[in-house]
């Protein structure tokens, strides 16, 4: 049986589909009854747990075969990553009483960047996930397409999509959450000891051009991407409703400078197969 956590949402819900198309027994780990009743007639075993709560979590941990972990994201965290360390500890304690077999982690290219920024949350998540006594995979997952998510009204609007990623024709590293999914399903049905790094992204890097491209493929019009300015951006995070800007914006520099990547050395590295056309197609349909 496998444990999955985060899975309403788009990564944890691909590994649950495949886990269950495989005829895996699946676990589903969600807050509210409500949202787990779609799951549980799916064939679902449902638990309960806030991911702040340990005992609740030990229990739905108890008994895995392998649990799959992903850290809630705070995009506007307290400085210092308060929210994220607790519930981190959290985590960690349930699963080192629990002891299940393995360990699957949804990680981040850049967890081991030494620079400040927003993904210090999910390094903070290796370094304690790290140290338990079980096998533990973390998934470095690149930068997700679907992030785009938010240029598709401008797209399809006006034709002028802002972009923080910068310069506009330079290829990032970017993956689907159905490669990113697939691969964690995959994860958990392999054999290791220690500690493991998987380093994933799509079939190519994207740029913002690209992805402008790609857009105007899809849509039938013109489409072009915008640089919105770096000394701009305090600013409009801020009248977004953000408190704490700084993180976000670190990343996106760790990005644009590059320092933000993918560690190389001897950590694995896996291939998405989801092309670009393919997620902004869906996410066009769903904001229809």
């Amino acid at each position: 049986m496998f444990a999955v956590t985060g899975i309403t949402g788009q990564v944890g819900g691909v590994v649950a589909r495949l886990l269950l198309a495989a005829s895996h027994d699946v676990r589903a780990i969600v807050r509210d009854a409500a949202k787990g009743e779609a799951w549980a007639k799916q064939g679902c075993e449902v638990a309960l747990a806030d991911l702040n709560d340990e005992h609740a979590l030990q229990h739905a941990f108890e008994g895995a075969e392998g649990v799959f972990i992903l850290l809630p994201p705070t995009f506007d965290p307290s400085p210092g990553f308060p929210e994220a360390r607790k519930t981190i500890a959290a985590l960690r304690a349930a699963l080192a009483a629990a002891r299940p077999s393995k360990v699957v982690v949804l990680s981040t290219i850049g967890a081991q960047a030494t620079q400040p920024n927003l993904l210090n949350q999910l390094q903070i998540l290796e370094q304690e996930l790290g140290t338990l006594p079980m096998p533990v995979a973390f998934l470095r997952a690149a930068w997700f397409i679907e992030n785009a998510a938010w240029d598709v009204a401008p797209a399809r609007d006006s034709g002028i999509v802002p972009s923080f990623l910068q310069p506009l024709d330079k290829p990032v590293p970017m993956v689907a959450t159905a490669d990113i999914g697939r691969v964690a399903a995959e994860l958990l049905r392999e054999s290791w000891t220690g500690r493991r790094i998987v380093e994933l992204e799509g079939p190519q890097r994207i740029s913002p051009d690209m992805i402008a491209e790609s857009f105007a493929r899809l849509l039938g019009r013109d489409v072009s991407m915008t640089a919105v300015p770096r000394d701009t951006w305090e600013e409009l995070f801020r009248s977004q409703g953000m408190k704490n800007p700084t993180p976000r914006m670190q990343m996106i520099d760790g990005f644009n400078e590059e320092w933000i990547c993918f560690e190389g050395t001897e950590n694995e590295v896996r291939k998405g197969r989801v092309p670009l056309d393919t997620v902004l197609q869906s996410l066009i349909e769903k904001a229809s």
